[in-house]
């Protein structure tokens, strides 16, 4: 096994070949999961939207590669179709400009993608409900359906959106709709023991909190680990930008919970609490999201337990690197094999996901030493 510097190095230098590669043939489409080994595309309005121009601008920070910035800018030009959408726009607002407008603003000082970034976040501010302190999670999904109530624990990444447009404008609502939901996120999703709900129903008159629902985990009582790690990942950058403590606090617990859980190469399973009879599936795309977690967590403790974190953040990364990584197959346009996108529902079991490509290459990014990653401060 190479030593630390080696294996980041390495793994950087196949991250940005296969991506160099496969972007001449993905382009500035929007991939989802990849099935036979090529990624299918969905629309522009997907939540996953921002995931590969995201990890093109990454990449491009390092590479000045102009044909890869070429490709992010055109992904973030079809979204001013999407923006005006209301039927289709909900809380993975943050998920789909962070990574593309604020992106590009924070490299490059583009005017007009910090104008998107902005306008994004007042439409996701929009989504607030006073009554209950919860950004609205989807919209209906049918007619019919009845949705109004539900928040759920991914809208942890989606606030950094709101914290970042509240220190461009000055105005602090964005920050107090962040901080308010973030409380909800602190009194209705997190368990004593640090294990987290998917979604949460409340009553939208009310604010009452009616029931949890299991959402992409197997039940309402189980522990999605895809959701741990959201959990993992949002409350410190709540904890970043506020330096209200009870975030922190709450944040480690919640990585307690995910590294007890951990199998011994370090990449979880779809759920911690799944029943002897239910396929195990690992969920390479939940490693990936909570290990630069773990990373910034251990910056922001003190350092007397930072290789609590660090170590963990690491390990898992490296056992992607090493055992589920696609660097020597042309035929496979994902980074991270074997995520699991949607258990209850069977679908895309065992396949790369987008969004576990993108965050295990912000991992690596971490670990080379690119500490002003695009959803922080």
């Amino acid at each position: 096994m190479v030593n630390e510097r080696e294996w980041i190095d390495e793994a950087w230098s196949d991250i940005t070949n296969k991506i160099l590669r496969t972007s001449k043939k993905i382009g500035a489409n929007f991939p989802h999961a990849s099935v036979g080994g090529e990624y299918e595309f969905a629309a522009p309005h997907w939540w996953t939207a921002g995931f590969w121009p995201g990890q093109l601008w990454l990449i491009y920070r390092d590479s000045k590669e102009e044909s890869l910035r070429k490709i992010a800018e055109e992904c973030e030009e079809q979204l001013d179709n999407v923006i005006t959408d209301y039927y289709r726009l909900d809380h993975d607002i943050g998920f789909m400009w962070t990574l593309t407008s604020i992106a590009r603003y924070k490299l490059l000082g583009d005017e007009d993608s910090k104008r998107r970034g902005l306008l994004a976040a007042n439409l996701l501010m929009a989504r607030f409900n006073v009554n209950g302190n919860y950004i609205r999670a989807w919209n209906p999904w049918f007619e019919g359906d009845e949705n109004r109530g539900y928040a759920i624990i991914d809208c942890a990444m989606n606030l950094s959106i709101l914290f970042w447009a509240s220190e461009q404008t000055g105005d602090p609502r964005f920050k107090s709709v962040a901080m308010k939901h973030a409380d909800t996120i602190l009194e209705h999703f997190i368990e004593a023991d640090g294990s987290v709900h998917h979604i949460v129903n409340f009553n939208p008159e009310t604010g009452e909190r009616i029931e949890f629902i299991g959402g992409q985990g197997y039940a309402s009582d189980s522990a999605w680990t895809r959701g741990t790690a959201w959990a993992i990942y949002g409350l410190t950058i709540c904890y970043e930008y506020t330096g209200e403590d009870k975030y922190l606090q709450t944040a480690k617990n919640v990585a307690h919970f995910f590294i007890a859980n951990l199998p011994e190469d370090y990449v979880p399973h779809w759920d911690f609490r799944i029943p002897e009879d239910v396929t195990s599936y690992r969920d390479s795309s939940a490693g990936a999201i909570a290990a630069p977690g773990l990373l910034l967590l251990a910056e922001k403790v003190p350092q007397k337990e930072a290789h609590i974190y660090k170590n963990a953040g690491e390990k898992i990364l490296q056992s992607l690197y090493e055992n589920y990584g696609a660097w020597d197959n042309p035929n496979e346009d994902g980074v991270i094999l074997h995520g699991t996108g949607h258990y209850p529902e069977q679908k895309n079991l065992n396949n790369p996901l987008i969004y576990g490509d993108y965050f295990f290459v912000e991992g690596i990014a971490r670990l080379k030493g690119y500490t002003d990653l695009f959803w922080q401060k």
